[in-house]
């Protein structure tokens, strides 16, 4: 599909696993899109750019106000996979008047991020992807609440590989939220609170029917999933362990699980359970969400990008879309016995 993008995408950290693999999925969908990858190790990000054809690489330096980069070279738009903790990305996208994507963030760390914004809401786009797998559940959840005239609760489960963590940077989000921020952000009886110790505990059924721990946490799903369908109790329960696909003696997967409660369009109670699995892990939806999130933002797919303001996920990805994405990229999406 043609695209009307003359200046490269600048992946920032596109050399991390997350960063490779998105890509190579905005290569597939659009193989005259310029993309840069962009990361503090030039010889790395090399590497990779080699392996997409047309790629080039970009040394970048998250410390410095101007991230390294010369004035002169244009950018259509940063995506940013690792944790900015100066914010110079963001700053910089404003300057230079480009959309911007972030994905690292938790619930409680999104307030400087957003206050950028603030400071010059004209300035360009500014997506907050900072929800699990960039929107993985979000986008899927919001398709299966469309069977729903009305949605008391909506529950997110997500199981993770211990052997599937991502690369340095993940790994840092996972420390950081959870080390920063050990209460997590659920809405209950329409009411925002933190939750830990015995209310953050709970369980989650796998594809294999197992029983497994899980723990509150706390992205941004709670609150996009609140504000999209009106649902006055909404959490995420993360689970940590041994997928069903590694048990078996496959490849580690990762998995989702999309519990809804409310009336059906009938008037009558309605319940359902979706289950989303990637028999390659957690990186392949994260990157797959980040280039639907930059399709979004650069109207790719329409012609139209995305007008200067702050954005959720759901805000440009059509829930739709997403699913029939997923099955395109490996992801197998079903409804499941309540």
């Amino acid at each position: 599909m043609a695209n009307n993008i003359d200046a490269p995408i600048l992946l920032i950290g596109g050399s991390g696993v997350v960063g490779s693999i998105s890509a190579t999925i905005l290569r597939r969908m659009y193989p005259d899109l310029p993309i840069a990858i962009g990361g503090r190790d030039i010889a790395k990000a090399e590497a990779v750019a080699s392996g997409i054809d047309g790629a080039v690489a970009v040394q970048v330096d998250l410390e410095r106000p101007d991230l390294g980069l010369s004035p002169d070279r244009r950018f259509g738009a940063f995506a940013l996979f690792v944790k900015d903790d100066w914010l110079h990305a963001a700053a910089e996208a404003q300057a230079r008047r480009i959309p911007y994507l972030s994905i690292s963030s938790g619930a409680f760390e999104i307030a400087p991020e957003v206050a950028v914004h603030i400071r010059n809401p004209n300035a360009a786009a500014m997506m907050l992807s900072s929800q699990w797998l960039a929107g993985a559940a979000v986008l899927p959840a919001l398709y299966a609440a469309r069977d729903y005239a009305a949605i008391d609760s909506i529950r997110i489960t997500a199981l993770l590989d211990e052997r599937d963590m991502g690369g340095p940077a993940a790994y840092a989000d996972y420390e950081r939220i959870t080390g920063h921020a050990p209460f997590a952000m659920i809405r209950h009886d329409g009411d925002y609170f933190w939750v830990g110790g015995d209310l953050a505990e709970s369980t989650l059924i796998d594809s294999s029917g197992r029983e497994v721990p899980a723990q509150a946490y706390s992205p941004l799903d709670s609150v996009s999933l609140a504000a999209a369908t009106g649902a006055t109790s909404v959490r995420l329960d993360l689970a940590i362990g041994e997928t069903p696909a590694r048990r078996a003696g496959d490849h580690h997967s990762t998995e989702i699980g999309i519990e809804i409660s409310g009336l059906g369009k009938d008037g009558a109670p309605r319940r359902t359970v979706h289950r989303i699995v990637h028999p390659a892990g957690q990186a392949p939806l994260t990157a797959l969400f980040v280039a639907l999130g930059l399709e979004g933002l650069l109207g790719l797919a329409n012609g139209s990008p995305a007008a200067p303001g702050l954005y959720l996920p759901e805000r440009l990805i059509d829930p739709g879309d997403a699913v029939r994405r997923l099955a395109e990229f490996g992801a197998d999406f079903s409804q499941v016995a309540a």
